[in-house]
């Protein structure tokens, strides 16, 4: 157990770094803080500043989130799979609460997505995909947040893999909190949509002209 938990505060700090941050000063010199609703992550860097700044955001996300769990798979080789998981648990926790900035992060999107797919590539992906539906089908990319951890939270429980099933369940009601104020306002429309195919084809057809 010392072992995880070590992952897990590892994972930790690799989390706090927010890519987002960098990204938001390269492309207007402020913040992310100043971006939007404030949000260092992914989605709010598309929305506001554009696909590549949000593209950017994901892959550094992505990154941390990689370099926690196979540096704790390297770090404690005789522990089960199970370690990589809480590293990348840790590095979620990091991006949503990073100390230094008071402990106010991103919503942890990216980081999640990741982990569930190095942990189980199919149940993961299965998760991923049930999340990138509800985005295509509702155009809300925060509404799809809660579902990726808690969609394969259940395959958890099913598969009698209690330990990481918690912790997903826990990041997926944890994602429900952090994107209430979004979930909550599709009702009255303060919620912004984006179309995330419509931006695709118009970047390619940018680079095509």
């Amino acid at each position: 157990m010392k072992e995880k938990l070590i992952s897990c505060v590892i994972g930790y700090f690799l989390g706090c770094f927010l890519t987002a941050e960098l990204v938001a000063k390269k492309y207007t010199g402020k913040g992310a803080s100043e971006i939007g609703e404030g949000n260092p992550g992914m989605a709010n860097m598309m929305i506001h500043l554009g696909f590549v700044p949000g593209l950017l955001t994901v892959i550094g996300d992505v990154s941390k989130c990689l370099i926690a769990m196979f540096l704790a798979r390297y770090l404690f080789p005789e522990a089960d799979r199970s370690i990589m998981f809480f590293a990348g648990f840790g590095a979620t926790i990091g991006h949503c609460f990073p100390f230094w900035r008071k402990f106010k992060g991103g919503k942890g999107v990216a980081t999640t997505c990741i982990m569930i797919v190095i942990y189980s590539f199919l149940w993961g992906a299965v998760s991923d995909l049930a999340g990138a539906i509800v985005v295509l089908l509702t155009q809300y990319l925060n509404l799809a947040g809660p579902v990726p951890p808690l969609v394969f939270a259940i395959i958890m429980f099913v598969l009698k893999d209690y330990e990481v099933a918690i912790m997903s369940l826990i990041l997926g009601l944890l994602a429900v909190k952090l994107h209430w104020n979004f979930i909550a306002g599709i009702k009255d429309g303060t919620t912004e949509k984006t179309d995330v195919l419509g931006a695709i084809r118009n970047k390619l057809n940018k680079k095509k002209a």
